[in-house]
Protein backbone atom coordinates (compact mmCIF):
# COMPACT_ATOMS: atom_id res chain seq x y z
CA UNK A 1 0.00 0.00 0.00
CA UNK A 2 2.76 2.55 0.88
CA UNK A 3 4.60 2.08 -2.78
CA UNK A 4 0.95 2.28 -4.25
CA UNK A 5 0.55 5.71 -2.13
CA UNK A 6 4.14 6.89 -3.76
CA UNK A 7 3.15 5.78 -7.01
CA UNK A 8 -0.02 7.73 -6.95
CA UNK A 9 1.40 10.73 -5.55
CA UNK A 10 4.31 11.20 -7.95
CA UNK A 11 1.49 10.34 -11.04
CA UNK A 12 -0.47 13.78 -9.61
CA UNK A 13 2.73 15.60 -9.12
CA UNK A 14 3.53 14.45 -12.93
CA UNK A 15 0.06 15.45 -14.30
CA UNK A 16 0.35 18.62 -12.28
CA UNK A 17 3.93 19.38 -13.75
CA UNK A 18 2.26 18.44 -17.37
CA UNK A 19 -0.55 21.15 -16.71
CA UNK A 20 1.61 23.64 -15.39
CA UNK A 21 3.90 23.18 -18.50
CA UNK A 22 1.29 23.42 -20.68
CA UNK A 23 0.07 26.40 -19.19
CA UNK A 24 3.34 27.80 -19.82
CA UNK A 25 3.35 27.21 -23.15
CA UNK A 26 0.01 28.93 -23.52
CA UNK A 27 1.11 31.79 -21.47
CA UNK A 28 4.03 31.68 -23.74
CA UNK A 29 1.86 31.91 -26.92
CA UNK A 30 -0.14 34.80 -25.34
CA UNK A 31 2.58 36.91 -24.02
CA UNK A 32 2.08 35.70 -20.72
CA UNK A 33 4.94 33.67 -19.76
CA UNK A 34 6.38 32.93 -16.32
CA UNK A 35 9.74 33.52 -15.65
CA UNK A 36 12.37 30.85 -17.29
CA UNK A 37 13.80 29.57 -14.03
CA UNK A 38 10.30 28.38 -13.12
CA UNK A 39 9.03 26.84 -17.01
CA UNK A 40 13.03 24.94 -16.51
CA UNK A 41 11.94 23.55 -12.91
CA UNK A 42 8.64 22.42 -14.35
CA UNK A 43 9.87 20.70 -17.58
CA UNK A 44 12.75 19.32 -14.92
CA UNK A 45 9.83 17.85 -12.69
CA UNK A 46 7.80 16.35 -15.60
CA UNK A 47 11.34 14.70 -17.47
CA UNK A 48 11.99 13.33 -14.01
CA UNK A 49 8.88 11.88 -13.27
CA UNK A 50 8.35 10.59 -16.89
CA UNK A 51 11.37 8.53 -16.45
CA UNK A 52 10.43 7.44 -12.58
CA UNK A 53 7.49 6.30 -13.96
CA UNK A 54 8.65 4.37 -17.01
CA UNK A 55 10.96 2.97 -15.27
CA UNK A 56 8.64 1.67 -12.77
CA UNK A 57 6.32 0.24 -15.41
CA UNK A 58 9.56 -1.23 -17.46
CA UNK A 59 10.33 -3.18 -14.46
CA UNK A 60 7.30 -4.49 -13.90
CA UNK A 61 6.07 -5.62 -16.77
CA UNK A 62 8.73 -7.55 -17.99
CA UNK A 63 8.03 -9.84 -14.81
CA UNK A 64 4.46 -9.53 -15.02
CA UNK A 65 4.90 -10.76 -19.07
CA UNK A 66 6.99 -13.69 -18.35
CA UNK A 67 4.12 -14.75 -15.63
CA UNK A 68 1.47 -14.41 -18.57
CA UNK A 69 3.98 -16.66 -20.57
CA UNK A 70 4.54 -19.18 -17.43
CA UNK A 71 0.47 -19.65 -17.12
CA UNK A 72 -0.02 -20.32 -20.65
CA UNK A 73 2.29 -23.15 -20.37
CA UNK A 74 1.12 -24.39 -16.95
CA UNK A 75 -2.21 -24.20 -18.61
CA UNK A 76 -0.90 -26.82 -21.54
CA UNK A 77 0.52 -29.23 -18.63
CA UNK A 78 3.81 -27.96 -18.46
CA UNK A 79 4.12 -28.18 -14.77
CA UNK A 80 7.71 -28.15 -14.77
CA UNK A 81 7.55 -23.61 -15.27
CA UNK A 82 9.06 -21.54 -12.91
CA UNK A 83 9.46 -17.85 -13.31
CA UNK A 84 12.89 -15.91 -12.33
CA UNK A 85 11.64 -13.82 -8.88
CA UNK A 86 12.87 -10.86 -10.33
CA UNK A 87 11.18 -7.41 -10.24
CA UNK A 88 9.43 -4.79 -7.34
CA UNK A 89 8.70 -6.20 -4.39
CA UNK A 90 5.28 -7.38 -5.13
CA UNK A 91 5.68 -9.31 -8.30
CA UNK A 92 8.40 -10.99 -6.60
CA UNK A 93 6.26 -12.09 -4.43
CA UNK A 94 3.50 -12.85 -7.20
CA UNK A 95 6.29 -14.76 -8.59
CA UNK A 96 7.27 -16.75 -5.69
CA UNK A 97 3.60 -17.71 -5.03
CA UNK A 98 3.71 -18.67 -8.92
CA UNK A 99 6.89 -21.19 -8.56
CA UNK A 100 5.04 -22.77 -5.58
CA UNK A 101 1.70 -23.39 -6.90
CA UNK A 102 3.70 -25.01 -10.13
CA UNK A 103 5.57 -27.06 -7.88
CA UNK A 104 2.53 -28.75 -6.51
CA UNK A 105 1.08 -29.02 -9.72
CA UNK A 106 4.44 -30.80 -10.53
CA UNK A 107 4.68 -33.52 -7.24
CA UNK A 108 0.83 -33.81 -7.43
CA UNK A 109 0.81 -35.21 -11.13
CA UNK A 110 3.99 -37.03 -10.17
CA UNK A 111 2.11 -38.59 -7.32
CA UNK A 112 -0.91 -39.11 -9.47
CA UNK A 113 1.27 -41.05 -12.35
CA UNK A 114 3.16 -43.25 -9.37
CA UNK A 115 -0.01 -44.33 -7.93
CA UNK A 116 -1.70 -45.45 -11.45
CA UNK A 117 1.37 -47.60 -12.27
CA UNK A 118 1.21 -49.13 -8.58
CA UNK A 119 -2.67 -49.54 -8.63
CA UNK A 120 -1.96 -51.64 -11.92
CA UNK A 121 0.77 -53.64 -10.67
CA UNK A 122 -0.99 -54.44 -7.35
CA UNK A 123 -4.34 -55.84 -9.34
CA UNK A 124 -2.18 -57.33 -11.84
CA UNK A 125 -1.00 -60.13 -9.77
CA UNK A 126 -4.41 -61.37 -8.38
CA UNK A 127 -6.14 -60.52 -12.10
CA UNK A 128 -3.34 -63.32 -13.45
CA UNK A 129 -4.12 -65.98 -10.82
CA UNK A 130 -8.06 -65.19 -11.28
CA UNK A 131 -7.65 -65.28 -15.63
CA UNK A 132 -5.11 -68.53 -14.64
CA UNK A 133 -7.51 -70.81 -12.40
CA UNK A 134 -10.39 -69.96 -14.70
CA UNK A 135 -9.14 -71.05 -17.64
CA UNK A 136 -7.66 -74.29 -16.44
CA UNK A 137 -11.32 -75.16 -14.68
CA UNK A 138 -13.03 -74.27 -18.33
CA UNK A 139 -10.39 -76.71 -20.22
CA UNK A 140 -11.02 -79.25 -18.18
CA UNK A 141 -7.49 -78.86 -16.43
CA UNK A 142 -8.82 -78.84 -12.98
CA UNK A 143 -12.32 -79.71 -11.97
CA UNK A 144 -14.53 -77.40 -10.84
CA UNK A 145 -14.21 -78.32 -6.63
CA UNK A 146 -13.95 -76.78 -3.49
CA UNK A 147 -10.01 -77.16 -3.21
CA UNK A 148 -9.75 -75.44 -7.36
CA UNK A 149 -12.79 -72.81 -6.30
CA UNK A 150 -11.14 -71.24 -3.20
CA UNK A 151 -8.17 -69.61 -4.28
CA UNK A 152 -10.08 -68.08 -6.54
CA UNK A 153 -12.39 -66.35 -3.70
CA UNK A 154 -9.53 -66.00 -2.00
CA UNK A 155 -7.86 -63.56 -5.14
CA UNK A 156 -10.89 -61.77 -4.91
CA UNK A 157 -11.39 -61.27 -1.65
CA UNK A 158 -7.77 -59.44 -1.90
CA UNK A 159 -8.95 -57.33 -4.74
CA UNK A 160 -12.02 -56.28 -2.72
CA UNK A 161 -9.55 -55.11 0.19
CA UNK A 162 -7.20 -53.35 -2.05
CA UNK A 163 -9.84 -51.58 -4.09
CA UNK A 164 -11.75 -50.26 -0.31
CA UNK A 165 -7.67 -49.33 0.68
CA UNK A 166 -7.63 -47.06 -2.19
CA UNK A 167 -11.41 -45.85 -2.20
CA UNK A 168 -11.07 -44.78 1.79
CA UNK A 169 -7.05 -43.24 1.19
CA UNK A 170 -8.59 -41.13 -2.09
CA UNK A 171 -11.10 -39.79 0.29
CA UNK A 172 -8.74 -39.01 3.15
CA UNK A 173 -6.48 -37.26 1.11
CA UNK A 174 -9.05 -35.41 -0.96
CA UNK A 175 -10.87 -34.26 2.59
CA UNK A 176 -14.32 -35.78 1.77
CA UNK A 177 -13.73 -38.58 3.98
CA UNK A 178 -17.03 -38.76 6.57
CA UNK A 179 -16.05 -38.71 10.43
CA UNK A 180 -19.00 -40.35 12.48
CA UNK A 181 -17.85 -38.85 15.75
CA UNK A 182 -19.11 -39.55 19.32
CA UNK A 183 -17.70 -39.41 22.25
CA UNK A 184 -15.43 -42.72 23.06
CA UNK A 185 -13.65 -43.94 26.08
CA UNK A 186 -10.58 -44.52 24.31
CA UNK A 187 -8.65 -47.05 26.86
CA UNK A 188 -11.78 -49.60 26.49
CA UNK A 189 -11.80 -49.16 22.73
CA UNK A 190 -8.17 -50.16 22.63
CA UNK A 191 -9.53 -53.11 25.04
CA UNK A 192 -11.82 -54.14 22.79
CA UNK A 193 -10.02 -54.27 20.59
CA UNK A 194 -6.87 -56.03 21.53
CA UNK A 195 -9.49 -58.31 22.55
CA UNK A 196 -10.04 -60.02 19.27
CA UNK A 197 -6.19 -60.48 18.55
CA UNK A 198 -5.38 -62.48 21.53
CA UNK A 199 -6.14 -65.47 20.21
CA UNK A 200 -3.77 -64.88 17.56
CA UNK A 201 -1.11 -62.97 19.87
CA UNK A 202 -1.34 -66.41 22.01
CA UNK A 203 -0.73 -68.95 18.84
CA UNK A 204 2.20 -67.14 17.79
CA UNK A 205 3.56 -67.37 21.96
CA UNK A 206 3.30 -63.31 21.90
CA UNK A 207 2.42 -61.28 24.98
CA UNK A 208 0.07 -59.08 24.24
CA UNK A 209 -0.60 -56.09 26.90
CA UNK A 210 -2.47 -53.11 27.41
CA UNK A 211 -2.02 -50.10 29.26
CA UNK A 212 -4.53 -47.43 29.44
CA UNK A 213 -3.43 -44.68 32.00
CA UNK A 214 -6.42 -43.51 34.83
CA UNK A 215 -8.49 -40.76 34.23
CA UNK A 216 -8.51 -40.50 30.91
CA UNK A 217 -11.44 -38.19 29.48
CA UNK A 218 -13.59 -39.47 26.53
CA UNK A 219 -12.68 -38.09 23.23
CA UNK A 220 -14.76 -37.02 20.10
CA UNK A 221 -13.45 -39.55 17.66
CA UNK A 222 -15.07 -42.08 14.86
CA UNK A 223 -14.81 -44.99 16.11
CA UNK A 224 -14.67 -47.44 13.89
CA UNK A 225 -12.46 -45.58 12.11
CA UNK A 226 -10.28 -45.73 14.98
CA UNK A 227 -10.72 -48.82 15.48
CA UNK A 228 -9.42 -49.66 12.15
CA UNK A 229 -6.18 -47.99 12.96
CA UNK A 230 -5.55 -49.85 16.26
CA UNK A 231 -6.33 -53.17 14.46
CA UNK A 232 -3.40 -52.36 11.21
CA UNK A 233 -0.93 -51.48 14.15
CA UNK A 234 -1.46 -54.80 15.88
CA UNK A 235 -1.76 -56.88 13.03
CA UNK A 236 1.26 -55.69 11.31
CA UNK A 237 3.00 -55.81 14.79
CA UNK A 238 1.92 -59.24 16.20
CA UNK A 239 3.17 -60.53 12.48
CA UNK A 240 6.69 -58.97 12.88
CA UNK A 241 6.94 -60.23 16.27
CA UNK A 242 8.92 -63.52 17.02
CA UNK A 243 7.90 -66.07 19.56
CA UNK A 244 8.17 -65.14 23.49
CA UNK A 245 8.16 -61.84 22.06
CA UNK A 246 5.87 -58.84 23.13
CA UNK A 247 3.33 -56.17 21.81
CA UNK A 248 2.45 -53.38 23.82
CA UNK A 249 -0.35 -51.26 23.61
CA UNK A 250 -1.06 -48.25 25.92
CA UNK A 251 -2.90 -44.68 26.08
CA UNK A 252 -1.29 -42.20 28.29
CA UNK A 253 -2.29 -38.42 28.24
CA UNK A 254 -0.38 -35.56 26.70
CA UNK A 255 -0.77 -31.60 25.95
CA UNK A 256 -4.37 -31.43 25.59
CA UNK A 257 -3.95 -34.87 23.57
CA UNK A 258 -3.89 -38.38 24.33
CA UNK A 259 -1.12 -40.59 23.17
CA UNK A 260 -1.80 -43.98 21.60
CA UNK A 261 1.82 -46.47 21.34
CA UNK A 262 1.94 -49.96 20.15
CA UNK A 263 4.98 -50.90 20.66
CA UNK A 264 6.97 -54.68 19.70
CA UNK A 265 9.57 -56.02 20.00
CA UNK A 266 10.02 -57.66 16.83
CA UNK A 267 13.02 -57.18 14.12
CA UNK A 268 12.61 -53.94 13.45
CA UNK A 269 13.54 -52.01 10.14
CA UNK A 270 16.34 -50.11 9.25
CA UNK A 271 16.77 -46.78 8.59
CA UNK A 272 16.37 -46.50 4.71
CA UNK A 273 13.05 -48.92 5.16
CA UNK A 274 11.68 -46.30 8.16
CA UNK A 275 11.80 -43.60 5.99
CA UNK A 276 9.17 -44.88 3.37
CA UNK A 277 7.02 -46.61 6.52
CA UNK A 278 4.41 -44.46 5.24
CA UNK A 279 4.66 -44.18 1.79
CA UNK A 280 1.82 -45.60 -0.78
CA UNK A 281 2.22 -49.49 -1.70
CA UNK A 282 5.51 -49.47 0.10
CA UNK A 283 6.25 -53.03 1.92
CA UNK A 284 9.31 -54.59 3.17
CA UNK A 285 10.09 -58.24 1.02
CA UNK A 286 8.73 -60.19 4.12
CA UNK A 287 5.26 -58.46 3.98
CA UNK A 288 2.11 -59.89 2.39
CA UNK A 289 0.13 -57.36 2.54
CA UNK A 290 -0.63 -54.51 -0.41
CA UNK A 291 1.28 -51.97 1.50
CA UNK A 292 -1.00 -49.22 2.11
CA UNK A 293 -2.28 -49.96 5.85
CA UNK A 294 0.04 -47.83 7.77
CA UNK A 295 -0.05 -44.84 4.98
CA UNK A 296 -4.44 -45.18 5.44
CA UNK A 297 -3.95 -45.55 9.25
CA UNK A 298 -1.86 -42.04 9.43
CA UNK A 299 -4.21 -40.20 7.03
CA UNK A 300 -6.88 -41.72 9.17
CA UNK A 301 -5.37 -39.97 12.50
CA UNK A 302 -4.29 -36.96 10.89
CA UNK A 303 -7.95 -36.07 9.58
CA UNK A 304 -8.83 -36.80 13.26
CA UNK A 305 -6.13 -33.72 13.92
CA UNK A 306 -3.55 -35.76 14.98
CA UNK A 307 0.09 -37.14 14.22
CA UNK A 308 1.24 -40.31 13.94
CA UNK A 309 4.95 -41.19 14.30
CA UNK A 310 7.46 -44.25 14.02
CA UNK A 311 10.84 -45.52 15.34
CA UNK A 312 12.50 -48.76 14.76
CA UNK A 313 15.67 -50.25 15.56
CA UNK A 314 16.59 -53.44 14.25
CA UNK A 315 16.65 -56.64 16.19
CA UNK A 316 14.54 -54.33 18.85
CA UNK A 317 11.63 -53.81 17.33
CA UNK A 318 9.47 -50.82 16.17
CA UNK A 319 7.16 -48.28 18.06
CA UNK A 320 4.09 -46.44 16.58
CA UNK A 321 2.90 -43.86 18.08
CA UNK A 322 -0.16 -41.33 17.28
CA UNK A 323 -1.82 -38.61 19.18
CA UNK A 324 -5.05 -37.59 19.21
CA UNK A 325 -7.28 -34.34 20.28
CA UNK A 326 -8.39 -34.45 24.05
CA UNK A 327 -10.77 -31.67 24.23
CA UNK A 328 -13.77 -30.67 22.73
CA UNK A 329 -14.23 -26.78 21.93
CA UNK A 330 -17.27 -27.12 19.77
CA UNK A 331 -15.08 -27.15 16.48
CA UNK A 332 -15.49 -31.13 15.87
CA UNK A 333 -17.71 -32.11 13.39
CA UNK A 334 -20.51 -34.33 14.24
CA UNK A 335 -22.01 -36.32 10.79
CA UNK A 336 -24.63 -38.88 10.27
CA UNK A 337 -24.33 -38.99 6.39
CA UNK A 338 -22.85 -42.11 5.13
CA UNK A 339 -19.74 -41.73 2.33
CA UNK A 340 -20.60 -41.72 -1.16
Amino acid sequence: MRRMGCFFVLMVVVLVSVAALLGWLVGSLFGAATSPPSAILIGFLTLFGLLVVGRALRRAAAPVGALIEASGRVESGDFSTRVPETGPREVRHLARAFNAMSARLEETEQQRRSALADVSHELRTPLTVIQGNLEALLDGVYPADAEHLAPILEETKLMERLIEDLRTLTLVEGGSLVLHRESTDLGALLTEVAAGYRSQADAAGVALTVTAADGLSPIDLDPARIREVISNLLNNALRHTPKSGSVELSATPADRSVEVTVRDTGSGMAPEQLERTFDRFYRSPESPGSGLGLPIARSLIEAHGGVMTATSDVGRGTTIRFSLPAFNDGSARHENSSDS
